[in-house]
């Protein structure tokens, strides 16, 4: 029996008409496992995951297949989305059994949890001198039945491996001296002809950006800065960026940026929003504003929910002219597609401003759209326009790919001070909206009791305990859209969610662990302080209490801060590349952070151009907060009254404050 149909998550969704009698993670599942006295198959992945889909397709969607796994094994389906801890865990044996991870992960686990086998895609015919998934599954059950001492060992050792004290720590936040010698590390790894750092596959280093663009700012670094020029630029003219719609995919494949991983993370567009929006206040690069507007646009067309939060992902693959579904089928064209949409003339200009060539970048002869110059002049600017608007208008009825809609507590967490501060530097509104409804449902729908669930679903909560990186998103999320609207009721409620970390997640040596104290038991208390794909919950709750420091003064946020910002020290100087987000937050305690009010009447002009010169300070981990006057709910609006009657700014670093001023022109240098 598959019980998978009442899941929450799009991905378990996927797979409930498999023939595999599916259970989702649970006691209920291992129970079965120890009456039956079998192992279990754990298999985890994602609803966006092109392999994962692959890998369904070929066996577990194959009835024979189903049949031996049923018969044999207690099978386990995990979204690595919704339960990230379970994830960690399994990752991290997986990585140690074979030297490297990814997804789908397939684990053999025994009956209290502990893996003896992992591994990831498993093709359903020996490939290449690898085994078909049918010959691992046949071996291992073998193997069950006739060397049961050598697997119990197998799998305490595993278990005994998992768990030795491996906690990064430091005496303290990183120095001056380190976060610049962090950079000249980054420099050894920065690939100075295309971009980015190291080599194929290349991921958006979203965090590093953020990070170097901080250090620039603070210190003046030439070379930090040139890094992140470099790569904002590559990234936004290669395929990786959606030249017609906007928005991220997941990573480019190559070494150049031209052919992604088509996959649409909402995290990514999440963190790229922002740090786009960062370089362009920060070097005026017009680029930098088209694609922050065009990325948030993105998210707010195609991830917003009915609810009004945002959806996880839209997937790689999409059905093809022939009801085939393929990779990148929605994105990519050919020079045939172009002259069917363009006419003759206008698709070989738009062929040779996209680089779509007759052999094709990607694969069948269709190319991904690129962008590796600007437009010539206005009028060649208006073409542009007017071709994308044609190609957009045409892709739109192609089969789109589908979207994983469940909403995930962090990656909203992540998108919210993006939007709140695109709504101010844009001079769009309706961002500003959208970000306070999605703050709105994170506290209505995703918190109990001041504790965070992970995901909810159509207006639904999942039952999943949220993780560290819920609570430090989610936090900072609440403590943007006080700043956006002075309403002291998201400082209470930041309050509470920074409570429960400190209370709950402490390791009691500076650090935090990834789940509470009261959450479900694994194998292993996941504990990672290194930032991938997105932020790592340290990192997330740095960055919170910094800011929460900032607002209410309070000491023990700061310290904590301080504390766990020494596991980024002993990053910087070992693998910078993996504590992006961290030595952004440790660049902000450096820099104080700098700390503005903005005082005045929701509908003064006046009040909403100081805020715009306020938000475009590229101080590190600058915190703004715009209100009415007299907001003494607030530690940092009191005694901030209007001076002669106007709106006011007043700017404070370390305990020390300058003069109010009134004029746009007069808080500008105020802040360099």
């Amino acid at each position: 029996m598959n019980r998978l149909g009442a899941a929450t998550s799009p991905y378990l969704l996927q797979h409930a008409d498999n023939p595999v009698d599916w259970w989702e993670w649970g006691p209920e599942a291992f129970a079965e496992a120890r009456r039956g006295d079998v192992p279990v198959l754990l298999s985890v992945g994602y609803a966006a995951c092109h392999w994962c889909h692959v890998m369904a397709h070929e066996s577990f969607e194959d009835a024979e297949t189903a049949a031996y796994m049923n018969e044999h094994f207690v099978n386990i389906k995990v979204d690595r989305e919704e339960r990230p801890d379970v994830d960690a865990v399994y990752m991290q044996a997986t990585s140690a059994m074979t030297g490297h991870g990814g997804w789908p992960m397939t684990c053999l686990l025994s009956s209290d949890g502990a893996p003896f086998f992992c591994g990831t895609y498993f093709p359903d015919r020996p490939m290449r001198g690898s085994p078909s998934f049918r010959q691992v599954l046949e071996a291992l059950v073998a193997a069950w039945r006739d060397r049961r001492d050598e697997i119990d060992k197998v799998g305490a050792d595993v278990v005994a491996h998992l768990n030795l004290n491996r906690s990064l720590s430091g005496e303290a936040a990183p120095t001056e001296a380190e976060l610049s010698a962090a950079v000249t590390l980054l420099e050894q790894d920065f690939d100075a002809g295309t971009a980015g750092f190291g080599g194929a596959p290349k991921f958006p280093p979203s965090m590093l950006l953020e990070f170097l663009l901080r250090h620039a700012a603070r210190t003046g670094s030439a070379s930090a800065l040139a890094m992140a020029d470099a790569t904002f630029e590559a990234m936004a003219r290669g395929g990786m960026y959606d030249q017609l719609g906007g928005g991220f995919a997941r990573y480019s494949v190559d070494a150049a940026w031209v052919v992604p991983h088509f996959e649409k993370m909402l995290y990514d567009n999440a963190l790229l929003l922002r740090a786009y929006l960062h370089w362009w206040r920060q070097t005026d690069n017009r680029l930098g504003a088209r694609v922050a507007r065009e990325t948030a646009d993105f998210c707010l067309r195609e991830l917003r929910t009915a609810d009004g939060g945002f959806a996880s992902a839209l997937d790689a693959d999409s059905a093809d002219a022939d009801g085939r579904s393929v990779e990148g089928a929605f994105y990519v064209w050919t020079p045939a597609q172009l002259s069917e949409v363009l006419g003759a003339e206008d698709a070989a200009w738009a062929a040779e401003m996209f680089m779509v060539t007759e052999g094709g970048t990607f694969e069948h002869g269709a190319s991904t759209l690129q962008l590796r110059r600007d437009p010539l002049d206005s009028a060649d600017e208006e073409r542009l326009s007017a071709v994308r608007r044609t190609l957009e208008l045409a892709r739109s009825r192609r089969s789109r790919p589908t979207r994983d809609d469940k909403v995930v507590a962090a990656w909203n967490g992540l998108l919210v001070p993006g939007l709140a501060e695109a709504a101010v530097l844009l001079e769009e509104p309706r961002y500003a909206t959208a970000a306070v409804e999605a703050a709105q449902l994170l506290w209505r729908l995703h918190a109990r009791d001041g504790r965070l669930l992970r995901v909810s679903r159509d207006g639904v909560a999942g039952a999943h305990a949220g993780v560290l990186d819920d609570y430090g998103c989610v936090a900072e999320a609440f403590l943007a859209v006080l700043g956006l609207t002075g309403d002291p009721v998201w400082l209470s409620r930041a309050g509470a969610l920074l409570e429960q970390v400190l209370t709950h997640f402490a390791d009691g040596a500076g650090g935090f662990f990834d789940t509470a104290d009261h959450a479900e038991a694994l194998v292993r208390r996941p504990q990672d302080p290194t930032d991938n794909a997105s932020p790592s919950g340290q990192s997330a709750v740095v960055t919170a209490l910094l800011s929460y420091a900032a607002v209410t003064g309070s000491g023990r946020h700061r310290d904590a801060a301080e504390r766990a910002l020494g596991a980024t020290r002993a990053l910087a100087g070992q693998a910078p590349r993996f504590a992006g987000w961290g030595l952004a937050a440790a660049e902000a305690a450096l820099a104080g952070p700098v700390e503005i009010v903005v005082v005045g009447a929701a509908d003064d002009p006046a009040r909403a151009a100081l805020q715009r010169v306020a938000m475009g300070t590229p101080a590190p981990g600058a915190l703004v907060v715009c209100a009415e006057p007299g907001g003494a709910d607030v530690p940092l609006l009191r005694e901030r009254p209007l001076v002669d009657g106007r709106a006011t700014a007043y700017v404070c670093r370390g305990f020390v404050c300058e003069r109010p001023v009134t004029e746009p022109a007069d808080l500008e240098p105020l802040l360099r």
